[in-house]
């Protein structure tokens, strides 16, 4: 077909004009849906297998309008959404967003670039060093993790923490087969992967148990006491008798922020047994690191300077959309080592002096996620993420307040950024009964879903966890939250 016949599909699916006009309807629908977000409610209505009845049973053979299109996102998609920035949510850790971010998003999928290496496109290489470099030094990293610092360190936008935790342990595992073979090198590879352990606490995120199961390596949960922390003395008793036994120690998960209480495991004792050892500590920091843009909470991360790599989620408190997981290793080599495969197509002219992110993932390709990074760092600034960040916490104290003045309540864990657990106890009541009344408690909540919030247990105790901090909460939704929690305590 001529490529100037005037009969010709639209290249892009819609003719410019068109897209002008949706793009538009677009954008106005994101800002109206921030600003009423408060009138939906957090949790839907629907059970599984309700999108089957509202959609056709095959895509359509010619293209629909985008005006039928737009008409049906309320009924078929927000029908069924769970509304992460609602003033309602307090679950899990917040997912923040911001309008700088969102704008990077579409600059990101307009451009639509593949990333897998440098000449791929190299400004999406070079942007996302450059916004590493800049992140470190906003919370505070040591320079050896910095890219031309002192050594081969340096920083990765990741998927996930999940991404993340995985890349850590695949790297300390062919790490560690290279040093027994050079050691030994009768020694077949199964037979050393057979052997190796790892460890995190029982707090640790579920990520680090599906890491093991991909790495084929043993995780093993340490305890933690009535405080969530994993201590120096636990892990090096178990490390001890692990090398007793023949076992190789290998890899350690530090969570700074754990998913259940927000505690912080001791960096610095378990950074110094890593390094007599010669164990590789990853720290998973995927919610709190983002704190720690603040100095005054550093100090939640002391003994970071020991650790092998760190990671947290800029897209859980930094105003970043998801998903963006920045992940810094003090020796990139380890990374690169464990996963480089170059085939020749993949081959370019820099690749001896430029970095190729792909060696650092899982993925070949990768979207351009430091575009958002860029855009929010620079429209929202240091300062604002700061003043983000503090309100959260305010939130989060302020809700504090409030429980410790009810007699009926009880908070189990200190509450040092965003999340409050707290349970409802009763006099006389054993440990099993007082889980059944916070089940129901929990469940009665839910039920309600004018919040939404999520069960946690530690050391045998259930209990409710409130994350503050998320985009639209303020003191006022925190008041309201309360207020829904001692309703459906008394109807108990």
């Amino acid at each position: 077909m001529d490529g100037n016949n005037s009969d010709e599909e639209p290249r892009l699916g819609i003719e410019p004009e068109t897209f002008r006009h949706a793009a538009t309807n677009m954008v106005d629908y994101i800002i109206n849906y921030h600003r009423d977000i408060h009138k939906r409610q957090t949790f839907p209505d629907v059970e599984p297998g309700f999108m089957q009845a509202r959609l056709p049973k095959e895509a359509p053979d010619y293209p629909e309008s985008w005006q039928e299109v737009f008409s049906d996102i309320e009924t078929v998609v927000m029908d069924g959404m769970t509304h992460w920035q609602s003033p309602g949510f307090f679950s899990y850790y917040p997912a923040t967003t911001s309008y700088p971010s969102m704008l990077a998003d579409m600059l990101c999928n307009g451009i639509s670039c593949v990333r897998f290496s440098w000449a791929s496109s190299p400004s999406a290489t070079e942007l996302e060093t450059v916004m590493m470099d800049w992140l470190a030094k906003a919370i505070g990293l040591p320079e050896c993790f910095i890219h031309g610092g002192h050594g081969p360190g340096g920083g990765v936008i990741q998927g996930s923490a999940s991404e993340s935790t995985l890349m850590a342990l695949m790297a300390a595992r062919n790490k560690t087969i290279r040093q027994e073979l050079s050691r030994d090198k009768s020694l077949r590879t199964h037979d050393i992967v057979a052997r190796m352990v790892a460890y995190s606490s029982q707090c640790t995120h579920s990520c680090m148990d599906r890491a093991g199961v991909f790495a084929l390596v043993e995780v093993r949960k340490l305890p933690v006491g009535k405080d969530g922390v994993m201590r120096g003395s636990v892990l090096k008793e178990a490390v001890m008798k692990d090398k007793d036994d023949g076992r190789i120690p290998m890899f350690v998960c530090a969570s700074i922020g754990t998913t259940p209480c927000c505690t912080f495991d001791d960096l610095e004792e378990i950074g110094k047994i890593c390094e007599e050892q010669e164990i590789w500590c990853h720290v998973d920091a995927a919610y709190a690191g983002a704190a720690l843009i603040c100095p005054e909470f550093r100090y939640i991360c002391k003994g970071v300077e020991r650790v092998t790599s760190f990671n947290f989620n800029p897209h859980k408190w930094l105003m970043v959309q998801i998903d963006c997981s920045a992940m810094w290793v003090r020796n990139s080599d380890d990374l690169i080592n464990s996963a480089e495969v170059n085939p020749l197509f993949l081959h370019h002219k820099a690749q001896d002096s430029a970095i190729d992110y792909r060696h650092w993932q899982i993925p070949l390709g990768r979207p351009f996620r430091s575009l958002k990074l860029w855009f929010v760092l620079r429209m929202v600034g240091i300062e604002g993420l700061r003043s983000n960040i503090r309100r959260g916490v305010q939130e989060a104290k302020h809700l504090e307040r409030l429980i410790r003045s009810d007699e009926r309540f009880e908070i189990l864990f200190p509450v040092t950024l965003g999340l409050v657990c707290f349970k409802f106890k009763h006099p006389g009541l054993l440990l099993e009964e007082e889980n059944s009344l916070n089940e129901r408690l929990y469940q009665k909540i839910h039920n309600d879903k004018r919040i939404l919030l999520v069960l946690a247990m530690v050391n045998g105790v259930y209990f409710i966890r409130v994350c503050t901090g998320s985009t639209h909460c303020s003191i006022a939704q925190v008041n309201k939250c309360w207020n829904v929690i001692k309703e459906m305590a008394e109807q108990l």
